[in-house]
């Protein structure tokens, strides 16, 4: 399937829909002495939220980025296209990495109204994709229900910022520079005018839980391989679902390798993208066309075979 800039998100929209899939990224300080900044660099995972476009970050109080940051605000930010279960493993041995962001900029710290706000605004996220997920309709439950919600959901991620047993200071990052970072380690500067006029993509918050809930299926895995076979003529002894959006997916086909491998592996994994007819507008349209998609390649592996 021919790719093309209308079938593909933009870089900036793909920084903007990472940042928005997300809750946790790996937060990196200078690291402070009583003599000053020693430029040495301390990181630590840490959970954040999206704000008017911009992430607030909630650090535990005990972390050494709140010493690190008074004496020196400057930061980076790095955060990763969520992968859920066997993912990681896949990309892994095609030497690849998930597609990430990495910004840099300022961390600063909130004054306790504009925390009071961010809290706000942190509950807001949680009961929204609760709210959406509790009213999906039976098609979309049908694709979520086989997730991991625990591991997969962003409101359960980010429940925990909630809890009274813990404390945590929040900081607001101001970005100065963004870069989009593809699974083969390209790397491309996108512009800040660029990310602040791109949307994040409408399925990003329940990617994780999208991606999951197809792959630990395995009628719907099996779908994915019908897709390949199909739409683009490729036999896949495997398939896995990659990444969602709201103009196709990608997912991982494990064919029959054009190369003898020293390892003996007649097999290899490869990428493919599958573009919708029509952009999805939400979650329901997205399993909407998907599951017509998998009825479609079933009556046409049906019909041409005599079935």
């Amino acid at each position: 399937m021919k790719r093309s800039k209308t079938t593909l998100l933009t870089f900036a929209e793909k920084c903007k829909t990472i940042l928005a899939s997300n809750w946790q990224g790996q937060l990196n300080t200078i690291k402070a002495d009583a003599k000053g900044s020693k430029e040495e660099i301390y990181s630590s995972k840490v959970k954040y939220i999206l704000k008017r476009g911009k992430p607030y970050i909630w650090v535990p109080e005990n972390e050494l980025h709140n010493v690190n940051t008074i004496v020196d605000e400057r930061g980076s930010f790095a955060v990763a296209n969520p992968i859920p279960g066997l993912l990681p493993n896949i990309l892994k041995s095609m030497k690849k990495l998930p597609a990430r962001v990495a910004l840099s900029g300022d961390v600063v710290p909130l004054k306790e109204q504009k925390v009071q706000s961010a809290t706000e605004c942190l509950k807001e996220v949680i009961l929204s994709e609760e709210r959406a997920t509790c009213n999906s309709s039976y098609t979309v439950s049908g694709v979520l229900s086989s997730s991991n919600h625990i591991t997969t959901s962003r409101s359960e991620g980010l429940k925990e910022l909630l809890d009274e047993g813990e404390k945590y200071v929040v900081y607001k990052f101001d970005v100065s520079s963004c870069m989009f970072i593809d699974g083969n380690g390209g790397t491309y500067d996108v512009e800040l005018e660029d990310i602040s006029a791109s949307k994040a993509d409408v399925l990003a918050p329940y990617s994780a839980k999208l991606i999951d809930g197809i792959n630990q299926s395995e009628a719907r895995r099996r779908a994915l391989i019908l897709f390949c076979f199909v739409y683009l003529n490729t036999n896949a002894r495997d398939a896995y679902m990659l990444s969602v959006d709201r103009k196709g997916f990608d997912v991982l086909g494990k064919v029959l390798s054009m190369e003898k491998k020293d390892d003996g592996n007649e097999y290899q994994w490869k990428q493919f993208r599958f573009t919708f007819k029509e952009e999805a507008e939400d979650i329901e349209s997205f399993c909407h066309q998907l599951v017509q998609m998998e009825e479609e390649a079933v009556n046409k592996v049906s019909s041409s075979s005599g079935l």
